[in-house]
């Protein structure tokens, strides 16, 4: 059994948290891994009407047979960890790698007073950047030396090795998209580090053999907080006449929406090596469809859309998404087609 990696097709906000706690309560996953860069990632995860942002700890947390982890390559701010693991309860079962580097307060101090990166560049200015500055420098503090951390260390590479040749589920968790990585993304308006599916394969310590499926989440009408190209960008008034209106999990700024970009979801598809693919915000394309869990349901509107996505893509759509709240999902995995 191999691991499956979910990664987000645009610019992050597609709903990579939703998904991924999905997965891990359907799937009875063994592990959640976290890759990423860091907590300038939020995901918010909406399960039986109690709604959580969380930065740190692995979107997989409501499955409470679930180990957390975060991998080696997530950059640690010790005191954001430390409140969601109290907040979301997971004390005893959620691990650090000993590895990671830690978000020091001169981190985020330099990047609330560099006028770059926080006014043209748009940082969430959670101190990510430099921090992975310093580790590119050999400079960095790692994890294993934060007394507050000892208890949480792990190697994660081992535990998930561990775990796939026990046969058991492994759920490994990409953050921001596609389109603000450092190499593939619209530079310089990008975050710290890659995003793709390969860089969130070495974040965890998982080789691409260890792989079965990766599957890339894509938003019908796509969403980017802070400054950077966005070519099918839509005025905000026609995007409130469309009931979209979405405010960062992090950083609280209103999102810019735009429309669905073909070109960019199958050059996205294309490098992130996708077998599959997720999309959400459904029911921003018939409202009518909201909550749907069934293939039946859907509109023609809304199955021409995802026939259209799966074109463009080249690849099926096999979990889509009818509402925030966890269960609102359609889930074709098992063979169930139009």
């Amino acid at each position: 059994m191999g691991a499956t990696v979910v990664v987000g097709g645009y610019f992050g906000d597609e709903g990579k948290g939703k998904v991924v706690a999905y997965l891990a309560q359907r799937d009875r996953v063994h592990i959640v891994a976290r890759g990423g860069v860091g907590p300038n990632a939020g995901h918010t995860v909406d399960v039986a009407g109690e709604k959580h942002g969380v930065r740190m700890i692995p979107s997989g947390y409501a499955h409470l047979g679930s180990r957390l982890l975060v991998g080696t390559g997530v950059l640690v701010d010790p005191r954001v960890f430390l409140q969601e693991v109290e907040t979301l309860k997971v004390r005893g079962r959620v691990g650090v790698d000993e590895r990671c580097g830690v978000i020091e307060e001169r981190h985020i101090q330099y990047e609330q007073g560099n006028e770059f990166m926080a006014k043209t560049i748009g940082s969430t200015q959670s101190g990510c950047g430099s921090a992975n500055a310093d580790r590119v420098l050999r400079i960095a503090r790692l994890a294993h030396q934060v007394p507050e951390l000892r208890d949480y260390l792990t190697d994660v590479p081992r535990e998930l090795d561990g775990a796939l040749r026990a046969g058991k589920n492994v759920l490994v968790e990409g953050t921001q998209g596609f389109g603000i990585s450092l190499y593939y993304g619209t530079y310089p308006f990008v975050t710290s580090k890659d995003t793709s599916a390969s860089q969130i394969l070495a974040d965890v310590g998982l080789g691409p053999t260890r792989v079965e499926h990766v599957v890339v989440i894509f938003k019908a009408f796509p969403t980017r907080v802070g400054q950077g190209p966005f070519q099918t960008e839509i005025p905000p008034e026609e995007a409130q006449k469309r009931g979209i209106e979405e405010y960062g999990t992090v950083t609280g700024r209103r999102r810019r929406v735009g429309l669905w970009d073909g070109a960019m979801a199958r050059y996205s598809a294309m490098v992130n090596g996708a077998t599959e693919a997720a999309l959400t915000g459904l029911d921003k394309v018939d409202p009518s469809c909201r909550g749907a869990k069934r293939l039946e349901e859907l509109s023609p509107a809304v199955k021409e859309f995802v026939r259209r996505a799966e074109a463009d893509t080249g690849v099926p759509f096999t979990l889509l998404s009818t509402g925030p709240e966890v269960s609102e999902i359609i889930d074709l995995r098992n063979g169930g087609r139009r």
